[in-house]
This record gives structure tokens, sequence and C-alpha cells, in this order.
């Protein structure tokens, strides 16, 4: 069977719906998490404690002091790499604490 032309795509019609709903603010939040836990890997991730997205800056709460200084050297690279992931630009700043 052929799809008429009037008929959406999923992809638009779940767009659609995520829009109207105002969910695209949740959305990105529990994505640039799952981004952060993937790109960073396991050592990074044994001492993340919390990684929040509000607005466009990510907190991101670190265990240890001295790869939150290591981290924070990269800064501009990290954020270029998640926002790169998520597929748009999400974040613009970020605050490690």
């Amino acid at each position: 069977m052929k799809r008429q032309s009037n008929e959406n795509s999923l992809a638009e019609v779940l767009k659609a719906f995520v829009q109207t709903h105002k969910l695209e603010a949740g959305l990105d939040r529990v994505d640039t998490e799952h981004v952060w836990r993937t790109l960073l890997g396991n050592g990074v991730n044994s001492y993340t404690r919390e990684v929040v997205l509000k607005g466009s800056t990510l907190y991101v709460t670190l265990s240890s002091a001295v790869l939150r200084e290591e981290l924070s050297h990269g800064k501009q690279k990290i954020i270029s790499m998640l926002n790169e992931a998520l597929g748009k630009e999400c974040i613009k700043e970020l605050v490690l604490r």
C-alpha cells in the first residue's frame, strides 16, 4: 500500500507532539545526562554525582576535585562534543561543581 502525500511521517508526528505538549526541554535534560555518561565513560562516571541541564547551562557535580580541575581545562571541547552528540546546540555553558 502506498503512502498518500497528505500523510505525515512518524518522525514528523512525534516532533509535532513534543512541540505541542512542550516536552522538548524535558527530553533534552534526559538526553544530555545520557550523552554525558556515554561520551565521558566509566572513569568519569564513577566520580559523577549529578548531571542537570537548566536552560542552556549544564551543571555537573563531581566527587573528585582533581577530576573537576582536569575537566575544567577542556570545557569548550566537552560542550562541543556533547552538542554534536545531541544533534543540536542545547549546551552553551558547563559548570563543574
